[in-house]
């Protein structure tokens, strides 16, 4: 019977006709549909459940399924059959070996389990049958409407390329990206000794092979490239046999001269599945159909292992279906999303892996084994410390300095660490003059330990502020006020370098202090704001005037005079604020850039501008001190920003005298979508610093000082600046050094503080734990 739009099934429903019991339908025989099944039967024995498979019961793509620990666990717990059998079937290994330019480094105490996945299947067939599971091999499913009618629940585990997913596609919201790199799933009739990356640097590019035990005597291996160099090496053109053949040719040093296997193998691109629901009446994805996760972080069975877990437990805690699938998708969005974060960040990184070959291979290693952002130099020095001492050896840490506290130089300024205050607006000033809530805001974070304390974005005339309480250097008394903050660093936290960022609201000018409605127009007092073009920042902004060529003599020379005074004025570094769509940045995206005249059109004119200003600055900023820019290297917007025109923006920065680039992202244009995570904006830095060789400084989500240590020793960044753990923890990198035992010459904690150095004695940890559970 048909089911009304998102509820559950009625109780008269399908499952109750004639007496029968609840009745499910899995769509998809992969091991995420099977165990489902498997579980949803051993929790109800009255279910009736069928599973149809489109393919022979011994049909696979892919040779090995990696597990974690933490997924046998959900296993061994909800079904302990299912666990012992997979128990006695896995290879388990501790090491990866990363082969670069001819030199292995082996990194230990990763802790893998893997098995064939055709055995994986042939388990998941022997308990699906022995719980009275009916299998339909070689059967294409019902539609998936006949299906919901005839059905309590229908389970679509129907793959990437879910054909459920595509009929109810407006109910579920579906997103499909396609990626870069074309890859190939073979197997090899040997086992590695270890989980395997090996690089291949051909004539038509940089190709990789991932590879890993399975067996005593066999082991998966993938064979990946971008696009392009797919194309170039003529694989487009080979049968399977074909590129069977010359894949094993290109790493038969990584194959020791042995032949690989396929299996219905086929070159493919990669796709990320997102859908905005996983639910729709008694319909429910799970896996690939739900989501997907890039094969380089090994998580494609076990994410789907763990929705049907997840799904299992939720129907039986659950009042109602409807309950229930709420429920399932309500536990396992927040787990996924983290997972496709991580998998993102892996697989761009090996898109993008021709950027970091010229690294040494320790390094090189240690970048690509921290490349998803889950592996940290923390975690990782807890599995190999070996391994880890000698990077930071390499990278030129001291002993017993973690890399954060490495010093680092920028002209004559030599900062003592890594870390840097970002800037951040603190709309409390009056008339543009800093007073003591910037003086006790900027003061306790220099006491705090930062190499680099950086100001607020200070303004260069009136009209060049965002809002009434932004600061300013276009008076002589803001000059003084400013000179009054740096003598105070200077003075009480010697060693800690203060700068400047210093900028123009453009049409982003003339709005309310944050926290009274963040980029909304004055109610009243409202001054005329200037952009490249006449385009306001949302439907209720002012409508910005065109600059013409002598109000931008005008705006040059008013930050050529404000770089005088913050030089008299003691900062050490000074930044120009080019990001975020302020006015400069509003020059620099072809999204805010409409201009016809020498200010616009290519990149070179979109640049015209900003260069004009910044050598006007960097003209009267002392030539010891050094100069930084700030850019958005996306502006997450379609037309927007491209990271092939960020990396000519740096360069031509750099061209020009900067010293460093200072990587943001967008905030250019209100309808930006910015794919946000833990350190998301990282890979732009990475991709300027190892594309260009330019000095970086990234910014973005860096929460925590094992962040900064693992991005600093890949070489994915010079500095990092970090904005909100600064904001919860003035002093947040003196106990960072606290934290990990460190009292070296990378930071130094003010006399009046010394005592605060160790970390304080907290309750007792250690009482003894219950040894026995009685029951009930």
């Amino acid at each position: 019977m048909p089911r009304g739009q998102g509820e559950p099934p009625a109780a008269d429903g399908p499952g109750a006709a004639g007496g029968r019991g609840p009745r499910v339908a899995v769509v998809g025989g992969g091991p995420g549909g099977l165990y489902a099944a498997a579980l949803l039967k051993r929790l109800r024995p009255e279910r009736e459940i069928t599973v149809w498979e489109r393919n022979a019961p011994d049909d696979t793509f892919g040779f090995g399924v990696v597990l974690s620990d933490e997924t046998l666990g959900g296993i061994e717990h909800a079904d302990p059959v299912v666990h012992e059998a997979l128990r006695s079937e896995f290879v388990r290994w501790d090491d990866i070996d990363i082969v670069h330019r001819g030199v292995r480094h082996t990194s230990g105490g990763h802790g893998f389990a893997a098995l064939g996945r055709r055995r994986l299947l042939e388990i998941l067939h022997e308990r699906c049958r022995g719980l009275g599971v009916e299998l339909r091999f070689r059967t294409e499913a019902p539609p998936a409407a006949e299906l919901a009618a005839t059905h309590d629940l229908v389970v679509a585990a129907d793959g990437v390329h879910s054909l459920t997913r595509r009929a109810y596609a407006e109910e579920f919201g579906p997103s499909v990206e396609e990626h870069r790199c074309r890859y190939i799933w073979l197997a090899a009739d040997f086992a590695f000794e270890a989980f395997r990356f090996e690089i291949a640097e051909t004539e038509h590019g940089v190709m990789q092979l991932h590879g890993y035990p399975y067996a005593a005597d066999a082991s998966t291996v993938i064979v990946e490239m971008r696009e392009e160099v797919w194309r170039a090496a003529g694989f487009a053109e080979l049968d399977e046999a074909g590129s069977v053949e010359r894949c094993a040719k290109i790493f038969a040093d990584a194959l020791g001269g042995r032949p690989l296997r396929s299996h219905r193998s086929a070159w493919t691109n990669f796709r990320t599945v997102v859908n905005d629901r996983w639910s729709h009446g008694n319909l429910v994805l799970l896996g690939d159909a739900a989501h997907t996760a890039h094969f380089s972080i090994g998580s494609g069975t076990k994410l789907a292992v763990e929705d049907a877990l997840a799904l299992a437990a939720c129907l039986e805690e659950q009042p109602s279906l409807g309950e229930a699938l709420a429920a399932y998708e309500a536990e396992r969005r927040p787990v996924v999303a983290s997972t496709q974060r991580a998998a993102r960040a892996s697989l761009e990184w090996f898109e993008d892996m021709g950027l970091h070959l010229a690294q040494p291979p320790r390094q090189f290693a240690f970048n690509l084994l921290t490349r998803s952002r889950r592996v940290t130099h923390d975690n990782l020095r807890l599995r190999d410390a070996r391994f880890v001492a000698c990077v930071e050896r390499e990278f030129g840490c001291p002993p017993d300095t973690p890399p954060m506290f490495t010093p680092f130089r920028l002209r004559d300024l030599r900062l003592r660490n890594r870390v840097v205050v970002s800037p951040m607006d603190l709309y409390s000033a009056t008339d543009g003059l800093p007073g003591d809530f910037h003086l006790v805001h900027l003061g306790a974070r220099a006491l705090g330990g930062a190499g680099l304390v950086m100001t607020e974005m200070v303004c260069v005339s009136p009209e060049g502020r965002i809002t009434p309480g932004c600061a300013g250097l276009y008076t002589p008394g803001q000059a003084e006020s400013w000179r009054r903050i740096t003598d105070f660093v200077h003075r009480a936290a010697p060693g800690t370098a203060i700068g400047l960022q210093l900028g123009h609201s453009g049409r982003k000018g003339s709005t309310k202090l944050m926290w009274e409605g963040i980029d909304e127009p004055l109610d009243a007092g409202n001054w005329p704001v200037v952009a490249a073009s006449p385009i306001p920042y949302r439907p209720d902004s002012q409508t910005p005037r065109e600059l013409v060529r002598s109000q931008l003599t005008d705006i040059r020379e008013q930050f050529a005079a404000a770089a005088r005074r913050a030089a008299r004025c003691g900062f050490d570094l000074l930044e120009l604020h080019c990001a975020h769509g302020y006015l400069l940045s509003g020059f620099l995206s072809p999204l805010t850039n409409r201009r016809t005249d020498a200010y616009g059109g290519s990149l070179a004119g979109r640049l015209r501008f900003p260069l004009e200003v910044f050598d006007a600055v960097r003209a009267v900023w002392p030539q010891e001190r050094p100069m930084t820019v700030r850019i958005s290297a996306t502006d997450w917007a379609e037309g927007g920003t491209t990271a092939d025109e960020a990396v000519g923006i740096a360069r031509a920065f750099a061209a020009h005298g900067a010293d460093a680039i200072d990587v943001s992202t967008g905030q250019v244009v209100a309808d930006e979508h910015p794919r946000y995570g833990r350190s998301y904006q990282t890979p732009f830095a990475d991709r300027i610093r190892n594309e260009t060789g330019i000095p970086v400084i990234a910014v973005g989500a860096i929460s925590s000082w094992d962040d900064v240590n693992s991005l600093i020793l890949a070489g994915r960044t010079d500095l990092c600046a970090l904005a909100r753990p600064h904001l919860y923890d003035p002093h947040w990198t003196l106990h960072a050094a606290a934290e990990q035992g460190y009292a070296g010459p990378g930071v130094v904690w003010p006399e009046p503080y010394r005592a605060g150095s160790r970390r304080p004695q907290t309750g007792r940890t250690d009482a003894p734990k219950p040894r026995l559970r009685l029951g009930d």
